[in-house]
């Protein structure tokens, strides 16, 4: 549980909240700043406190992630470009050449990857290769590519054929290679279409060995809903706290906290936000414990983000219609926590596969 954090986490957990506290926060409310100056300034202030580099090794264990990101959220600032550095997510391990051509400079921000696992719903068939000679060649078409349009290099589910799938590494700038739309997300998150047209790629450039691709992928999927998880946790205790004051604040008739109306929703916004965070930091004892928690992911990552979707919608219904103008702290939760339940797997599908996982597979825990 969060209150039973060992002295270094709780050290961690400090040095987070007095850098959101004192320098994020102003970073966060500076209009005069462009996005890319504001992430710079992030960017440097996070490496400082030594949370940049955090995501970029394979040994960070998932409870200091969770302590780190969810601190950034409780203060309203976990959204922010820059905070984290760039993971080495599947290319974690690769040996040469790949770790020069790709890894380091991903590592270094000289290179930027998107992930390419999605098919857009009119897609005839998987994006597939065929294996001739030395070389690997793709076709197909891939969506929901986020950050895909700014990337140097795509990491690709491709089903080679009589050998299953595989992830791949696939350079943007390939013959073949096309970008087909950019889009924007409700959040403001952006996302990429591509199209693989007999793209020829070095066959040292598939990840590990074929067959293998779609469980690698699963995995980094699996930690992406944990950090999804600590994000939505973090916002949930971040919104029960803006509703306290705001309860609480002195008006004109008395403070609205007088209310036992009042008191029994925000009561009920307690007990949902004690439920969520508890499930989010038990998936991450067990993930560093060594369990498998393909299924414990799914229910954090479902459980977190509807948790925090239903107490900001409740928040703004209890601020009134002020909370809908653009610009607004809690309109601007609204829409990014609207977006993270479709983030990584949207919700009914996701209950449908924790469902598979332990009906048919014998998988998971309560």
């Amino acid at each position: 549980m969060p209150d039973s954090l060992s002295a270094a986490l709780c050290a961690l957990r400090d040095r987070t909240a007095a850098l959101a506290r004192d320098h994020l926060v102003a970073l966060r409310d500076d209009d005069r700043l462009t996005p890319g100056e504001r992430a710079a300034r992030v960017r440097g202030l996070s490496k400082a406190a030594g949370l940049f580099t955090l995501t970029q090794t394979a040994d960070t264990p998932d409870l200091t992630l969770l302590v780190a990101r969810e601190t950034l959220a409780i203060h309203g600032v976990g959204h922010l470009s820059g905070l984290f550095g760039p993971p080495a997510g599947l290319l974690e391990g690769v040996g040469e050449p790949l770790r020069s051509s790709h890894l380091l400079p991903l590592l270094a921000g000289d290179k930027r990857a998107g992930f390419a696992f999605t098919e857009p719903a009119d897609a005839p068939r998987p994006t597939w290769g065929q294996i001739d000679g030395d070389q690997l060649v793709i076709s197909g078409r891939k969506s929901y590519v986020t950050g895909g349009a700014d990337a140097d290099f795509l990491t690709v589910l491709v089903e080679v054929e009589g050998q299953g799938p595989a992830m791949v590494v696939v350079d943007t700038d390939c013959p073949g290679v096309t970008l087909a739309r950019r889009f924007s997300s409700l959040d403001g998150s952006h996302h990429a279409a591509f199209g693989f047209d007999r793209v020829r790629v070095p066959r040292h450039q598939v990840i590990g060995a074929p067959g293998q691709g779609r469980s690698r992928a699963l995995a980094e999927i699996s930690a992406m809903r944990r950090a999804v998880a600590a994000d939505a946790v973090g916002t949930a205790a971040w919104v029960v706290d803006l509703v306290a004051r705001d309860l609480q604040r002195a008006r004109r008739g008395g403070a609205r906290a007088a209310s036992e109306r009042l008191r029994l929703r925000y009561g009920e916004m307690r007990i949902q936000a004690y439920a969520a965070r508890a499930t989010v930091y038990r998936t991450a004892r067990l993930a560093d414990a060594g369990q498998d928690v393909v299924n414990e992911s799914i229910a954090a990552k479902v459980f977190a983000t509807e948790v925090a979707s239903q107490l900001v919608d409740t928040a703004v219904q209890l601020a009134g219609g002020e909370a809908l103008v653009t610009g607004h702290p809690l309109e601007q939760a609204l829409r990014r926590l609207r977006a993270l339940r479709l983030a990584e797997g949207e919700t009914d599908a996701l209950c449908v596969n924790l469902a598979r996982g332990h009906l048919d597979l014998g998988k998971g825990r309560l």
